[in-house]
């Protein structure tokens, strides 16, 4: 085996020290006033109990999946016992990441929220810290398991089908926890939002952020939890699946047929996904933002830069691994194609993320025309925002279509995967850009329950703002490579099923697609429900509240926060089983009946999961800018709007409706794909 394998864990190792670098580096910054510490200390604890709550559940889980994988693949010659270690070192890799992102964003929140007392420089410069914490640990468990786990099992008297079988476990395990994480937490998020949403600005004409609210400490803990842990884990899964897939097709190229390539082809994912964590550490750097300067444009040149600076490696490292060509399957291959497939996902990426900003930011017209239509109610902002998701589903799926055939023509399966890879080779620093969001949301409700001064609450809205843009475009990443990875999957799957075509004329393969496309809109019914249910929960209780306790209208007595914590907790716990089991369970018993059933579904589930993902996303994100656009004091029609006005009422609905789209349904949509084409994958072995 080339030594130079030796170097991709060193690289998950360097990712490592640089979060703890900065973890430290946080814990030295002044956490404000005793009151803002109290408050910080109230969410920290309220997420910490969560994950803990959670984690105990998935425990069971992840034994009980463990002992069934390694029951079914005990005697199997294509596979071993120790799949199940892959899937739990997987499961808890994906667990650690979440949670340790999480701790950083509890402790950077209330350092942004003091730094901003003095400047929006110094409040980015720590929200994107602990965001780039974040980024750094998903990037570097990633890396370090999947890497030493192919170190050992290359040692092992096996080939190396054999091992991407059972290392295949690996994303299994970061799958299954993600999509839980994700559901959960988007469960507990969206519950806590809407209620504090509704009950405060709605029905007690409060803020949302207003101390007396008894939702916002359960708001302020999902922030943590939803978009920071269960974010956290959906891009972990998202980097490990495309990492997956592709060494799965590089393997084909193991063969006596090519004696020009030996495991360059599997290896060349890791060696790309290393020096992703290099240019990404190095991209974190470039952003900075002075006074009165736009924090958005500071992101996006330490993300796009960084994806700039990953192009020219990319170019330096595939004509160093690859052969200049290659034939197989009478497809010539060439290093130079794999290099435009790399270039073809990176700027899919990128091109995905700006159509994605176009819909959701704050300067662009979607935004302001839902903000617009407000004025006349809340029917008319639902209506516009409904029609903004739609349509920006239309120019993501043609750069999607186009990637998959460019990809393709250049380096044929391999391509696809390779360009999935492309598109998430940064994913440090994308994930840093993303989790800096909540740490800012949370920021502002910090200022605002510490009764700070007004210019400290308009500092971190701004940064909130900027963070809500750039959480669609993470979205926007996620979705694309989502797309990109589970192709790269379903063909690793018709390989390993021994499945040549798929014959769309058979009614058992058309009842697949026909289930498979179905199944993303039941899954969304199930999570919304959930977060339906746990809302009306959540009102009714703040409401009790404000009924029996004593002076809390006025401000003289204290709420009983951690009732609030306590049904978000419950109703996430609890709703979180039947969608991942669903999940889980389909693709089993479907390809158990007929494997090209099994593609069939997978092909369904992909196209409408892709489709309903995007909108969703771009709906909800479009629809909180458009309240975020009213609440600065927007100008229609000679009038202007701001808080408390009729708009900002109907807008305030609008984002309730579109909270769960985003930040529920629409992100855990990417998880549904993918996991169903890794069980797929790993079943198939036993299917075939």
């Amino acid at each position: 085996m080339d030594l130079t394998i030796y170097l991709i864990p060193i690289s998950g190792l360097l990712a490592l020290i640089y979060s703890l670098f900065k973890s430290r580096w946080i814990d030295k910054q002044s956490a404000g006033t005793d009151k803002m510490i109290e408050i910080s200390k109230h969410i920290r604890e309220g997420a910490i109990a969560f994950l803990k709550t959670e984690y105990k559940v998935l425990f069971i889980f992840v034994v009980t999946i463990a002992v069934l994988l390694a029951i079914s693949n005990y005697s199997n010659k294509e596979s071993s016992w120790l799949i199940a270690v892959s899937f739990v070192v997987g499961a808890l890799c994906s667990a650690l990441a979440g949670f340790l992102g999480m701790m950083a964003a509890t402790k950077s929140n209330v350092r942004t929220t003091n730094a901003a007392r003095s400047g929006l420089g110094p409040a980015l410069k720590i929200a994107f810290s602990g965001g780039s914490i974040m980024g750094m640990n998903v990037v570097g468990l990633g890396i370090l398991g999947l890497s030493l786990l192919f170190i050992i099992y290359s040692n092992l008297d096996w080939d190396i089908y054999r091992i991407i079988n059972v290392l295949s476990g690996f994303s299994l395990g970061a799958s299954s926890i993600a999509l839980f994480a994700r559901v959960g937490g988007g469960i507990y998020t969206k519950a806590a939002d809407v209620g504090a949403d509704l009950a405060g600005k709605v029905y007690e004409g409060i803020p949302e952020d207003d101390p007396r609210n008894p939702a916002t400490i359960a708001d302020n803990v999902g922030d943590n939890v939803g978009d920071v842990a269960g974010m956290g884990a959906d891009l972990f899964e998202s980097y490990v699946g495309a990492i997956i897939g592709t060494m799965v097709l590089g393997a084909l190229f193991v063969s006596p047929d090519v004696p020009e390539l030996g495991l360059e082809a599997v290896l060349l994912p890791l060696f790309l996904a290393g020096t992703g964590i290099v240019i990404s550490i190095l991209g974190t750097f470039f952003v900075n933002v002075k006074e009165g300067g736009n924090p958005q444009k500071a992101l996006n040149l330490g993300e796009f830069g960084a994806s700039g600076l990953m192009l020219i490696a990319a170019y330096f490292i595939i004509q160093n691994v690859l052969p200049e060509n290659w034939t197989f399957g009478g497809f010539l291959y060439t290093n130079d194609g794999v290099f435009y497939s790399t270039i073809i996902g990176l700027s899919a990426g990128v091109l995905i993320g700006l159509v994605t900003e176009y819909y959701t930011g704050t300067d662009y017209k979607p935004v302001a025309n839902i903000a617009n239509q407000s004025v006349t109610g809340a029917a008319t902002n639902i209506i516009s925002g409904l029609g903004v998701g739609m349509m920006s589903t239309g120019i993501p799926i043609l750069i999607i279509a186009a990637s998959i055939i460019g990809a393709y023509h250049f380096s044929n399966l391999y391509g696809i995967a390779i360009a999935a890879l492309g598109m998430l080779s940064t994913t440090g620093i994308q994930l840093a850009v993303d989790a800096y969001g909540p740490i800012s949301d949370n920021a502002g409700g910090i200022a605002e329950m510490a009764e700070l001064p007004k210019e400290v609450r308009e500092r971190t809205d701004k940064l909130d703002a900027v963070g809500n843009t750039t959480a669609a475009i993470g979205k926007g990443f996620a979705i694309g490579s989502a797309a990109l990875t589970a192709l790269a999957l379903f063909s690793a799957y018709m390989m390993q099923a021994n499945i040549s075509t798929i014959d769309l004329a058979k009614p058992i393969i058309m009842g697949g697609l026909f289930i498979g496309a179905m199944l993303p809109y039941v899954f969304s019914a199930m999570s919304m429900g959930a977060v339906g249910r746990a809302a009306k929960q959540m009102i009714i209780e703040v409401g009790r509240q404000f009924r029996e306790i004593k002076g809390l209208r006025e401000g003289t007595a204290k709420a009983e926060y951690s009732k609030c914590v306590e049904i978000s907790t419950k109703a996430a716990i609890k709703e979180m089983m039947l969608p991942g089991l669903m999940a889980v369970s389909v693709p089993v018993l479907v390809g158990f009946v007929s494997k090209e059933m099994l593609a069939g579904l997978l092909a369904g589930v992909t196209s409408s999961g892709v489709l309903m993902a995007i909108f969703q996303s771009n709906a909800g994100g479009a629809w909180d800018n458009a309240k975020k656009l009213i609440e600065s004091g927007i100008e229609i029609d000679g009038f202007k709007y701001g808080k408390g006005s009729e708009a900002h009422k109907a807008s305030v609905v609008g984002d309730t409706v579109g909270d769960p789209f985003k930040d529920t349904s629409g992100p855990s949509l990417n998880i549904l794909i993918k996991l169903m084409s890794v069980v797929s994958l790993v079943i198939a072995p036993l299917i075939k």
